[in-house]
């Protein structure tokens, strides 16, 4: 009889035990009635009072629905920088009627409850759940998958034979020359950029929207015009930090996604293309950018 009892007193305590695991479970995966949770991966934070802000769609209109930033681990803060509990967030309006949530980023001191022309993330909801992509048609609504391209070293704006190495140009030289950026069109709150990393310091070569066209800046070249496409010599006026002219062997080179009104001088943390020189590296020679859209963010929403 002892036994018995004794089994039957060890059978109470594990399922007593599994009893409490799955309550704390359900607390920790419930979502609060009238709250919609957000479950973000690869969001990168923002700088300089640029914040997310989320919108709930309903009834073909966007309701608010929470301001957040993210943390340089990761995690979810309010715009003010404390860490949001159970990545939640109380909105005023009916949840279950929601057909989507869009994320916007928003400007520095936003104070209105009309969405950002930067669309960054969205999802479609079902049964209360969604899964939050960039490629979304509400969010940058960009494949990013089949991006690639290549780029030179060259400095067309000083002539030839004269530092060669000291610049980037997404071209093939041999092909008339010809664009190498193989990217797909942005939509608008969005532009693309190039950038050097030199002795560790990101150097812009020109944001640009068209792969055959001049990019929007030529500060740092000779006096020469260059080619008809993005691309930057890295001759004159060389930022903090880095001197010029350079050689760009074993240079890290990203193609990024910028938002635009833009929250740093900084690259975006949307960079589909990124690839490295090789060490040495010669001039006029076309070296690929591998594409990393695996990488981009994504996430979950929850309402309920």
């Amino acid at each position: 009889m002892f036994l018995n009892y004794l089994k039957q007193y060890k059978v109470a305590i594990f399922l007593g035990f599994v009893a409490l695991t799955l309550v704390g479970c359900q607390h920790i995966d419930a979502v609060t009635p009238g709250a919609l949770r957000v479950d973000a991966q690869n969001f990168g934070m923002l700088e300089n009072g640029f914040h997310y802000e989320n919108w709930a769609i309903i009834d073909g209109a966007p309701i608010p629905a929470g301001k957040f930033n993210v943390s340089a681990d990761g995690r979810l803060t309010t715009v003010d920088g404390a860490f949001i509990a159970n990545n939640e967030f109380n909105v005023s309006g009916d949840l279950s009627r929601a057909t989507a949530i869009v994320i916007t980023i928003e400007p520095t001191g936003d104070t209105d409850t009309i969405p950002a022309t930067t669309h960054y993330a969205a999802a479609a909801l079902a049964n209360g759940t969604g899964t939050l992509t960039i490629n979304h048609a509400n969010g940058v609504g960009t494949d990013f998958s089949k991006a690639s391209g290549s780029y030179i070293l060259a400095t067309p704006t000083n002539g030839p034979n004269s530092n060669e190495t000291s610049g980037i140009w997404f071209l093939d030289p041999t092909a008339g020359p010809s664009a190498t950026l193989n990217l797909p069109n942005l939509t608008a709150g969005w532009v693309y950029e190039g950038w050097a990393v030199i002795n560790g310091v990101p150097v812009s070569s020109g944001r640009f929207t068209s792969v055959n066209g001049v990019d929007d800046f030529d500060g740092f070249s000779g006096p020469a015009g260059g080619p008809p496409f993005p691309g930057e010599d890295f001759l004159l006026n060389a930022p903090s930090g880095v001197s010029f002219p350079t050689d760009l062997s074993d240079a890290p080179v990203v193609i990024s996604v910028e938002p635009h009104p833009d929250d740093s001088p900084a690259p975006f943390h949307l960079k589909p293309l990124i690839g490295t020189t090789p060490s040495p590296a010669a001039a006029a020679t076309l070296y690929s950018l591998d594409n990393t859209a695996t990488n981009l963010p994504t996430g979950f929403v929850t309402v309920k």
